[in-house]
């Protein structure tokens, strides 16, 4: 199932349901029927997904540097941060422009 995030200042943000309900956990929400995520709530969950961003890539990088995903024949990336971009980007953009995040199921 997919889930669509809108904001009135930025192009929706369509994502699967898994990873909707993964990143809304990290920055503090569940994945309900329907849901906001306010503007004055934005910059903590700005904060809380850029950091978990930021654990996961130096988590990557710390398999690589050991190889682990070569010698297994597995590919890397395999990690949330590049699918929450454009997420963490929509949230930005609603902090500058006072707006707020919807989702409906």
């Amino acid at each position: 199932m997919l889930i669509t995030f809108q904001s009135p200042v930025t192009p929706d943000v369509v994502m699967l349901r898994e990873l909707a309900q993964y990143l809304l956990g990290l920055v503090g929400k569940r994945l309900d029927s329907r849901g906001v995520i306010l503007y004055d709530e934005l910059p903590r969950a700005i904060r809380r997904l850029e950091s978990a961003i930021s654990d996961d890539n130096k988590a990557e990088l710390a398999l690589e540097s050991l190889q682990f995903c070569h010698e297994r024949g597995q590919e890397s990336g395999s990690g949330f941060s590049q699918p929450a971009w454009p997420f963490l980007d929509m949230m930005r953009e609603a902090r500058e422009h006072n707006a707020n995040i919807v989702w409906t199921l």
